[in-house]
C-alpha cells in the first residue's frame, strides 16, 4: 500500500524536519539526529534503499540540492563581513587547505593503509566542511560573529575546492598512469575551472542587474534564480564532474556583494528551502547506506585515520596556517577542532571509487566506509562538543536571552536598566546620537545607527538577542522593522509599542500580518507611556516567593500600575502584550510601571 516513491519521498522529508524540530526543542546537535535517523531509516530497518528506489534520478537530485545549498550559503558571503579577517580566512581557505590535504593523504596511505593515487584523491576530498553540516553547528552554538564568520567562510569557500582538488588528484593519477606527459594533460581541468568561475560570475551580475532594472517581476526573482542555479551547475559540470560548485558559488558571492535591495527578501525564502533539502538529503544519504559499509567502519585502520584526521591533522593544519595572524589562542583552538564532514564529502567520494575501482584501484572500495567513518565521528564529536567548548572559552554570546530595543527615550532607558539590574542582556539601537547620550550615560549597550542600514547588517551582531522590542515614536518604522526581522527572530518574539498615530482597524488579519506584537495593553502606546513617565511614574520590580504569589500580587497591585514583563526564573522573558497575559510563579520577577509612591520593591 505504502511501497512507493512518494511514500518514501515524504518519510525522508518527514524525518529531516522532525529532527531540525528535536534539535530544537532538546538542544542536540540536528546533523546528529538526521544521521541517525537516516541509519534508522536505511541499514538498521531497512524501510528506504534511496539508491535502489529513485534509480538514475538518485544522483541528480543529491547534485541540485547540493548545488542550491552551496548557493545559498555563499548568498552571505559579504566581503564587508569579513574586513577584520581576510587574512586567517585567505591563510586557512589556501595554506591551511593545502596542508590538510597533504597530512590527510599520508594519514589514509600510511594508517588507512591505501595507495598513494587513492589516497591523493580522498585526501583532497576530506578538506571539505561545507554549509550542510557548519551552518546548523553555528545556529546551534550561537557563536560569536569572529568565530562564526571564520567558519561559515572557509566551509562554503573550501567545499568547492576540496571536490576539485579531488578532482586534480585524479587528474593526476590517469596522467602517471598513462603515456600522457607534461602540463597539457591539464589543461581541460583548469580551462574547466575557469570558465565555472567565469559562468558563476556573469549569470550572477546578469540576473543581479535584471532584478534591480525591474526587468524580473516579483513573483518570478526567487524561481529564476532558482532555474539560473540549477543551470549553471548543470553546464559546468556536464563539462567537468565538480566544477559545478565552483561555478554556483561563484555566482552566490558575486550576487551577494551586488546592490540587490530585494535580496534580504529572497534570502530568507532560500533559507527555508536550504533548511529543508539539507534536512532530507542527509536522511537520504545516510539512508542508502549498507550494512556491509556500516560494519567495515570498525575496521581498526579506519577508526585510527579519522582519530588522526580530527585530532592531528586538522587541529595542525589550522595552527600553521594562522601563524602570524590576529587571532586568538582560544579562536584558533576552536577553528582547529570544528570541521565537520556532509554531505558533499559522501556524494563525491561515492563517484570517485567508483571510477577509481573501475581504473583498477581495487583498495577504492573502502573510501565509503572511511568517507561514513569521518563524517558521523565529526559529526557527533563536534555537533555535542562546540557549545560546551564555545561557552567554556569565551567565543559563545551568553545563555540569557537578551533584548533588543529600537528607540531610546526616557521609557526604553528605564526599561532597560530595570532588565541590566535583572541581569538580562540589553542593547538600545538609535540613530540619533542626541538621543543615546542618557543610555550610554546609564551604562546600557548602544548602537549607533539605523538597523535597517547595510552597515548595520554587517557590524551588529543580534545572536545574543532572541527578543525585539520596537519602540520610536514612528510607527511605520516601528512596523518596518519588526517585518524585517520577523524571519530572523521569530514572530513570537518581536514586541511593537504602538504610537496613537497608529491607524485602527477591524480586521484581525491586519495586526497579525504587520508589525510585531502589540505590546502592553491596547490603551498602552508610546505617548501615554511617556506621559506617565512625566507624571512621577516610575519602574517596579517585584518578587514572587511561594508566601507572595501572583494572585496575591495581582489581588494588591495599583490599577495604574502597568505590567511591562514577567523575567522567569530561568531567564527567559514573557512580555505583556495584547492577547498574552502570562501568569508568574516563585521565582519570578514582575516588571511594571506605577506611580512613583509604590515605586519599591517587594
Amino acid at each position: 500500500m505504502f511501497d512507493s516513491i512518494l511514500f518514501y519521498l515524504m518519510l525522508i522529508i518527514l524525518l529531516g524536519i522532525v529532527s531540525q524540530w528535536l534539535s530544537w526543542r532538546y538542544s542536540l546537535p540536528a546533523i546528529v539526529i538526521m544521521s541517525v535517523a537516516g541509519l534508522a531509516l536505511g541499514p538498521v530497518f531497512g524501510i528506504v534503499d534511496p539508491q535502489n528506489d529513485f534509480g538514475n534520478l538518485f544522483q541528480p537530485i543529491i547534485s541540485i540540492a547540493v548545488a542550491i545549498i552551496l548557493f545559498e550559503g555563499s548568498l552571505s558571503l559579504n566581503f564587508k563581513e569579513i574586513k577584520d579577517l581576510k587574512r586567517p580566512i585567505i591563510r586557512i581557505t589556501t595554506l591551511g587547505a593545502l596542508i590538510a590535504w597533504l597530512l590527510g593523504s599520508a594519514a589514509a596511505h600510511y594508517v588507512a593503509g591505501l595507495s598513494w593515487s587513492v589516497s591523493l584523491v580522498i585526501g583532497g576530498l576530506f578538506i571539505v566542511t561545507g554549509p550542510t553540516v557548519i551552518l546548523p553547528l553555528l545556529r546551534q552554538a550561537k557563536l560569536k560573529q569572529r568565530t562564526a564568520a571564520i567558519l561559515k567562510w572557509e566551509g562554503i569557500i573550501v567545499d568547492p575546492f576540496g571536490a576539485l582538488l579531488a578532482v586534480l588528484a585524479f587528474e593526476i593519477v590517469q596522467v602517471a598512469n598513462s603515456d600522457n606527459e607534461g602540463l597539457t594533460a591539464f589543461l581541460p581541468f583548469f580551462a574547466a575551472s575557469i570558465f565555472a568561475v567565469f559562468l558563476g560570475w556573469a549569470l550572477g551580475k546578469g540576473i543581479g542587474h535584471m532584478m534591480e532594472r525591474g526587468q524580473i517581476p516579483e513573483f518570478l526573482k526567487a524561481p529564476g534564480v532558482f532555474v539560473t542555479v540549477i543551470a549553471c551547475f548543470t553546464i559546468t559540470d556536464e563539462i567537468m564532474h565538480e566544477t559545478g560548485l565552483l561555478a554556483v558559488t561563484a555566482m552566490g558571492i558575486t550576487m551577494a556583494n551586488m546592490p540587490i535591495s530585494s535580496l534580504r527578501d529572497m534570502r530568507h525564502f532560500k533559507e527555508n528551502m536550504s533548511l529543508l533539502l539539507i534536512s532530507s538529503i542527509f536522511v537520504m544519504l545516510t539512508a542508502s547506506l549498507t550494512m556491509d559499509v556500516l560494519m567495515q567502519v570498525f575496521n581498526w585502520h579506519i577508526i585510527l585515520f579519522v582519530i588522526l584526521m580530527m585530532f592531528i591533522v586538522r587541529p595542525l593544519s589550522i595552527w600553521l596556517s594562522t601563524i602570524g595572524t590576529d587571532l586568538t589562542t582560544k579562536e584558533r583552538a576552536l577553528v582547529g577542532w570544528i570541521a565537520p564532514r556532509g554531505i558533499v564529502a559522501l556524494t563525491v567520494s561515492g563517484y570517485f571509487a567508483e571510477r577509481l575501482l573501475a581504473a583498477g584501484y581495487e583498495d577504492a572500495e573502502m573510501l565509503t566506509s572511511l568517507t561514513f567513518a569521518l563524517v558521523f565521528a565529526t559529526v557527533c564529536a563536534h555537533g555535542f562538543s562546540i557549545s560546551w567548548l564555545a561557552k567554556r572559552w569565551g567565543l559563545a554570546v551568553e545563555d540569557k536571552p537578551g533584548i533588543l530595543i529600537v528607540g531610546s527615550s526616557p521609557f526604553t532607558i528605564g526599561f532597560a536598566k530595570v532588565l541590566q539590574e535583572e541581569d538580562v542582556p540589553v542593547m538600545i539601537v538609535e540613530e540619533s546620537w542626541r538621543r543615546l547620550r542618557k543610555a550610554r550615560e546609564a551604562d546600557i549597550a548602544v548602537y549607533y545607527g539605523d538597523l535597517l542600514s547595510e552597515g548595520a547588517e554587517h557590524e551588529l551582531e543580534i545572536t545574543p538577542y532572541q527578543y525585539m522590542m520596537t519602540a520610536t515614536d514612528d510607527d511605520a518604522y516601528n512596523t518596518l522593522v519588526s517585518n524585517t526581522f520577523i524571519p530572523e527572530i521569530g514572530r513570537a518574539n518581536v514586541y511593537q509599542l504602538r504610537t496613537e498615530t497608529h491607524r485602527q482597524v477591524d480586521s484581525n488579519d491586519y495586526a497579525k500580518s504587520l508589525g510585531g506584537n502589540s505590546l502592553f495593553s491596547e490603551d498602552v502606546t508610546w505617548e501615554s507611556l511617556h506621559e506617565k513617565m512625566s507624571n512621577q511614574y516610575g519602574f517596579r520590580r517585584t518578587q514572587l516567593t511561594e508566601q507572595y504569589g501572583y494572585e496575591q500580587y495581582e489581588a494588591e497591585r495599583d490599577q495604574r500600575a502597568i505590567p511591562l514583563a514577567l523575567i522567569k526564573k530561568n531567564g527567559k522573558i514573557a512580555f505583556y502584550s495584547k492577547g498574552n497575559d502570562p501568569t508568574g510563579e516563585a521565582g519570578d520577577t514582575v516588571v511594571s510601571l506605577a506611580p512613583q509612591k509604590l515605586n519599591k520593591n517587594k
